[in-house]
């Protein structure tokens, strides 16, 4: 099974946005020693749980201090900017750390509605022209706008010798047919979205169209899991992650808790039940517990890949469920 990392750059209480981003860094060294296949980095705005608002930035910072992990965007949120500077800038980073730069893309605004308008114009309109947005910029990553076209010689330099890869990012079936149209990679982030990812893979596998390099289907399936070893320390460093996203989903501008904290914490009903229902899309526990679940979900979406999203309060609770998986699946 081939495992990647997807990491959203957590800050947890009492700690800064420098450290969460250097805690970063170390995640990918680790998943570098690991054998971890890819590791992609989010980009979010005005969030203040969350470090990482230039995903092009950390990319560089890790390649320029890994050795083998694949390295991209989890996603570029393409309604924000112009496909050409995209092409651009992950050309760049594809010359720069040549065979290991991934170009991941999304349509999500990344933040709230004031952060879109500062960031960008537009960006409802460009979320409906984004099947024309990425059509442009995968001409600029593969130079073969059409004979005639304003940009057939305009070059996104430096051109590399291996270009990023490029990937869809989705939780719907929309996303899907973007993904097969185009010939690119598909992930489908199954740990966020209440769709059936089993019908966007099965759509995406039956309409794929080989164009680029790509030449069949490639997916991704991402999920997310805590791993201790036993699986009652799971479940409490997990509670951590659920608490903070329900925070945030009332508008409460916090950062992930401790354990403490969380143990303090007065749960309302409303909580309780939203709490529920989020750890029934957690996969946590032992070591071979969490195995089984992931060859599950494998087994499930036909999957070329998994990739796992795992928040904890301490930096070492989310190394140790990272050492933890790659023992079980990707060592034995």
């Amino acid at each position: 099974m081939k495992l990647s990392i997807l990491d959203q750059s957590p800050i947890a209480t009492g700690q800064t946005a420098q450290e969460a981003l250097q805690a970063s860094l170390q995640l990918a060294q680790e998943g570098d020693r690991l054998g971890y296949s890819r590791i992609w980095l989010t980009e979010h705005h005005d969030l203040p749980g969350l470090a990482c608002s230039v995903p092009e930035v950390l990319i560089s910072y890790i390649g320029a201090q890994t050795k083998n992990i694949r390295i991209g965007s989890g996603a570029v949120l393409l309604p924000h900017y112009k496909p050409f500077r995209v092409a651009e800038t992950y050309n760049m980073l594809a010359t720069l750390f040549p065979g290991r730069i991934d170009m991941g893309l999304g349509r999500a605004p990344g933040g709230s509605a004031e952060a879109t308008m500062a960031l960008s114009d537009n960006f409802l309109q460009n979320v409906y022209k984004m099947p024309e947005l990425v059509k442009e910029l995968l001409h600029f990553l593969r130079d073969d706008f059409p004979t005639g076209h304003l940009f057939t010689k305009t070059s996104a330099a430096p051109v590399p010798q291996i270009s990023p890869e490029p990937w869809i990012l989705g939780t719907s079936e929309k996303s899907a047919k973007l993904a097969a149209e185009n010939g690119t990679a598909y992930a489908f982030g199954e740990f966020m979205s209440e769709n059936d990812g089993m019908q966007s893979f099965q759509q995406y596998r039956e309409h794929f169209q080989s164009k680029g390099v790509l030449k069949g289907s490639k997916t991704i399936v991402a999920v997310s899991a805590i791993c201790a070893e036993t699986e009652e320390h799971a479940k409490e460093i997990a509670l951590s992650e659920t608490l903070w996203k329900i925070q945030s989903g009332h508008g409460e501008r916090k950062q992930v808790p401790s354990i403490e904290e969380v143990r303090e914490h007065v749960w309302s009903e409303k909580e309780i039940v939203q709490k529920e229902t989020m750890q029934k899309k957690l996969i946590f526990g032992t070591p071979s517990q969490v195995k089984s679940r992931l060859l599950e979900i494998q087994e499930a979406y036909q999957a070329d890949e998994i990739m796992i999203i795992t928040i904890t309060h301490k930096l070492e609770d989310r190394l140790n469920s990272y050492r933890l998986i790659a023992r079980e699946l990707l060592n034995s």
